[in-house]
């Protein structure tokens, strides 16, 4: 047989999806490694899903998504965002990476450069592998709480420089982006030409700071901007996410769609309708229990100097275990062997990532806080010790 294609052979494999298959072959694991909310969806979502379900809405939608979600998704956008959009400037998607993907292949061709935060979540690097793009990373460094450095940016751009991707609340730094930054970012992106995708998945869990959507600041349709359900409602497995974008971009976001799914799922689009259009105390709870696990990883890794940052949004934090190796992925191999926790590698999110582990923080309080402890005993076990350098004589 003549050969396969080789662009999908070079994918890097996520080292999350990696270590969840591994920890999932094992007994007694303190799951720490898979971002996603550990509460059900809530009953009034079911419930709408399935009434749907037993009336017959099992057939096809329109690809952009059925027309009165994208009308409840319009006054969402207009009053949570504060952006005055239309339904037809929204695309509802089998999922917010579906979105991020889809919105890449409409802004970039084979060779053009995206610039990329680093670290970031792997599946940019992924999709954009495919396309045949290139990903210029720019660095969030932990000294500048991982905040983006303008002056690097103007030092990345080339003629090729096409795409400027953020991710505010970032995953997995945990980074929340202040409005003048976001402003910034916005305006860099009009001064060199550049789309902007922003990736808004984490945009209700916010501890300190306030999430300011990016589109806030186009003046000209260049940003093209992602949400999500799936963490915002505890909704990861009905794969739904939208995005939303200037009239001339939306058309072509839906025409690069038709091909891939043809439609999101009717019954997930039902149920994302009750979901926005129902009490929304469970976010609420949900944000307030992830500010509470974050306040307790800080409380036992910080005093043992193992936090990277603080993290002020979404629901992750970068643990440092430099101390050990820097070799991430076999560190979380390790730990996972010795101590059942299961951890995402940082090398995995690029390469300022590296020594670093991330911890998922949508996991029940007791549980994150054993894995935490757990992951201070493994440091102290196999910390280096620095080599004394006997005096000259």
């Amino acid at each position: 047989m003549k050969p396969l294609a080789q662009r999908p052979t070079t994918i890097r494999r996520s080292g999350i999806r990696e270590l969840m298959e591994l920890a999932g072959q094992m007994q007694g694991v303190i799951h720490l490694e898979v971002g996603e909310p550990d509460s059900n969806t809530a009953e009034h979502i079911i419930e709408a899903a399935a009434q749907a379900a037993h009336a017959g809405f099992t057939r096809y939608t329109p690809t952009a998504g059925l027309r009165s979600l994208r009308e409840a998704l319009a006054r969402k956008v207009r009053e949570r965002n504060g952006l005055d959009v239309t339904p037809d400037q929204i695309i509802a998607t089998p999922g917010a990476g579906f979105a991020v993907t889809i919105s890449l292949l409409s802004t970039l061709e084979a060779g053009e450069e995206a610039l990329v935060p680093d670290p970031c979540w792997p599946n940019y690097l992924s999709a954009l592998h495919l396309i045949g793009a290139t990903a210029v990373p720019y660095t969030l460094l932990r000294k500048t709480e991982y905040l983006p450095d303008l002056a690097e940016l103007r030092r990345l751009v080339t003629p090729r420089t096409k795409v400027l991707l953020i991710n505010t609340p970032g995953n997995p730094t945990g980074a929340v982006f202040p409005g003048e930054m976001v402003q910034a970012l916005v305006e860099f992106a009009a001064e060199h030409d550049l789309y902007l995708i922003s990736d808004e998945v984490y945009e209700e869990f916010v501890f300190e700071g306030e999430h300011v959507p990016a589109a806030t600041f186009d003046r000209d349709g260049r940003v093209i901007t992602v949400f999500g359900f799936s963490k915002t409602y505890a909704m990861t497995g009905w794969r739904l996410g939208y995005v939303v974008a200037s009239p001339q971009i939306a058309p072509l976001l839906a025409r690069v769609a038709e091909p891939l799914v043809s439609c999101p799922s009717s019954l997930s689009q039902k149920a994302a309708e009750a979901a926005l259009q129902g009490p929304q105390d469970q976010v609420a709870r949900q944000r307030e229990a992830y500010r509470a696990r974050r306040d307790a990883a800080v409380r036992i890794l910080g005093p043992a100097g193992l936090l990277a940052a603080v993290p002020h949004g979404a629901f992750y934090a970068l643990v440092d275990v430099s101390s050990i190796s820097d070799d991430s992925a076999a560190l979380a191999r390790q730990l996972l062997q010795e101590q059942r926790v299961a951890t995402a590698p940082g090398d995995t999110f690029g390469r300022q990532g590296v020594g670093l582990l991330r911890l998922s923080l949508a996991t029940e309080q007791s549980l994150l806080e054993e894995g935490c402890r757990r992951i201070v005993q493994f440091v102290q076990q196999h910390r280096r010790i620095p080599v004394e350098v006997a005096p000259r004589v």
